[in-house]
């Protein structure tokens, strides 16, 4: 299996597409574009058959840049990265740290692509992804995005644990847009692969993706909340965001319902249970005595205990 290994020695089981089943989804979008793209110049032709020659290029040349450029860039964007090709193939476009892409990846992919793509007719793209260690073409380096198969076996992917309930909502002011996609990819990865450290060192490494992240929000962790704790807690935050921009606000209440345990809320929003129980946490640090008692503590499966 193809892994993408973080500046942290955390590998991420991610899959990159191969160009064989890259090229495949490439050709059936490509078939359906150019078929839609043939109808609409027939049309065209047919509904501006008065016009003079300036007039009639000017409406070609709008008519290729809507349907064989603006189209895939729309495409990708509503489906968050998904196309009828890649949908066949089982492929989708995401970004460098899993997440789903947005208009400006969809855009610059799109635009790199009229080059490498529909001006080479597809040889700089093919070299390109040949030569790329992850199958990247120009238009994936440009725009920090990658193709992943998303089909596979079950239970191989690895899932982000939600954070503790008390923690929900807790960072739903906090300002992310200085956070940089390298530091997302190396928490999420962190989070994904936990149980697979040695403590100390899964321990040493939360505190310092921790003191990283505080320092491009500018808002430290609170009092008495464990590193990995707080991670979970922003990682939960940016998704549900990432959900309320697509979908809308009861999709990105959904996520939050689910990160709080209502189970009602969890089975709607796709992060079930048996996601928060397959990939665990480092051991979390022993309460001070004095404390609640284990009244207080986290359901079992977020890995995380509340601070006395």
């Amino acid at each position: 299996m193809s892994e993408l290994v973080t500046g942290e020695a955390v590998a991420l089981e991610l899959r990159p597409a191969k160009l064989p089943s890259r090229a495949l989804a490439l050709l059936i979008d490509m078939a359906v574009a150019w078929a839609v793209y043939i109808a609409a110049t027939v049309g065209i032709v047919a509904s501006t058959s008065s016009l003079d020659d300036a007039a009639a290029a000017a409406v070609a040349v709008a008519g290729f840049v809507l349907i064989l450029v603006g189209g895939p860039i729309a495409v990708e964007t509503l489906s968050r990265g998904r196309s009828l090709g890649k949908l066949a193939c089982g492929l989708r476009v995401v970004r460098d740290d899993g997440g789903p892409i947005r208009f400006r990846h969809a855009l610059v992919r799109g635009a790199v692509g009229v080059v490498e793509i529909l001006m080479t007719f597809g040889v700089v793209a093919c070299v390109a992804s040949l030569v790329s260690a992850r199958g990247r073409r120009l238009g994936d380096v440009f725009a920090g995005t990658l193709v992943v198969r998303e089909r596979v076996p079950a239970g191989r992917t690895a899932f982000v644990p939600p954070p503790p309930p008390w923690l929900v909502g807790r960072f739903s002011e906090l300002d992310l847009s200085g956070v940089p996609e390298g530091l997302w990819l190396a928490i999420r990865q962190y989070l994904t692969r936990m149980r697979q450290l040695d403590p100390q060192v899964g321990w040493a490494m939360a505190e310092r993706l921790a003191g990283d992240l505080a320092e491009r929000t500018g808002a430290p962790a609170p009092q008495g909340v464990p590193a990995a704790a707080y991670l979970a807690a922003v990682v939960h935050e940016r998704q549900a965001r990432d959900v309320r921009r697509a979908f809308g606000g009861e999709a990105g209440s959904a996520v939050s319902g689910a990160g709080s345990g209502d189970p009602a809320a969890s089975a709607g929003a796709g992060l079930s249970a048996g996601a928060s129980t397959s990939v665990g946490a480092a051991p979390p640090p022993v309460p001070p005595p004095g404390g609640r008692g284990g009244d207080e503590a986290a359901p079992p499966g977020t890995g995380f205990v509340p601070p006395a």
